[in-house]
């Protein structure tokens, strides 16, 4: 099984949100249709911008809780890394 650090936004340069999950296309569903995080659905967050594979689900909450220190600057320098467009990678998940 594998466990997934994320990142979404709801534009460019806009609102960013960072979870973990053990089933990342499901959870971004759920993003998508208003039932995640009350923030996400306060300012629409519903984009997968950035993802990470990790073995265990300590090392994934691990790693959110890392990102969710850093500050915005380096959140968009580690989304632009592997995703310089924003693009949307729900539809890489699901194609």
């Amino acid at each position: 099984m594998a466990f997934f650090t994320y990142i979404l936004a709801n534009r460019k340069n806009g609102a960013l949100y960072a979870g973990h999950t053990d089933d990342i296309a499901r959870r971004v569903w759920q993003h998508r249709e208003g039932l995640g995080a009350a923030y996400t659905r306060k300012y629409d967050i519903t984009r997968l911008v950035w993802m990470e594979a990790h073995d265990t689900r300590e090392g994934a909450k691990r790693r959110e809780y890392q990102i969710k220190k850093r500050k915005r600057a380096w959140k968009i320098r580690l989304i632009e890394e592997t995703n310089p467009d924003w693009k949307d990678l729900w539809f890489v998940l699901n194609h």
